[in-house]
């Protein structure tokens, strides 16, 4: 899970989250996972508790991604200020991609060009499924239940699926 993901970073500084939407309100831990991640100091955040200080605290953080050269749509700091649940995913997904996956490199071939086809060689045998990228190939799910079934098929009866 993402909650996960965060912790296993988190706990380099003695930091664990419960639930994502609600303990990155404040921007403190994300501040401290994005310094995690990526080995840089980011400004010093704000120590008030109301809700500028927070929204102040959270743009750092997303200035911060900005500044990486990631682009950031539609995601603000009120938005996961607010504890918005969709808004604060994305925005994890988001640094996730960047931070984790995109830097990877093996022989010549991004991590994302790898899981890409990883998932497209892992899909093959299965009618209907037809991996091209992360978007639109995972719209109808039979991509993701050719995946599970692949892996452990006692929890997917693919062939009774309609496509």
């Amino acid at each position: 899970t993402f909650t996960a993901w965060c912790n296993s970073h988190l706990r380099k500084v003695d930091i664990t989250i419960a639930e994502i939407e609600q303990d990155f309100r404040d921007g403190l831990s994300l501040i401290k996972l994005l310094e995690v991640i990526a080995g840089e100091k980011l400004p010093k955040p704000e120590k008030g508790k109301m809700r500028f200080h927070k929204i102040a605290n959270v743009n750092k953080a997303l200035n911060f991604v900005v500044g990486k050269g990631v682009k950031l749509v539609s995601i603000g700091a009120e938005e996961i200020v607010d504890g918005n649940r969709k808004m604060t995913l994305g925005m994890i997904w988001t640094i996730i991609l960047r931070f984790a996956i995109m830097d990877i490199a093996v022989e010549q071939t991004s991590a994302k060009e790898g899981l890409l086809l990883w998932c497209q060689r892992k899909t093959q045998p299965y009618r209907n499924v037809s991996i091209r990228d992360f978007h639109a190939s995972w719209q109808n799910g039979l991509g993701f239940c050719a995946l599970i079934h692949r892996h452990r098929p006692e929890l997917i009866d693919y062939h009774s699926l309609d496509p």
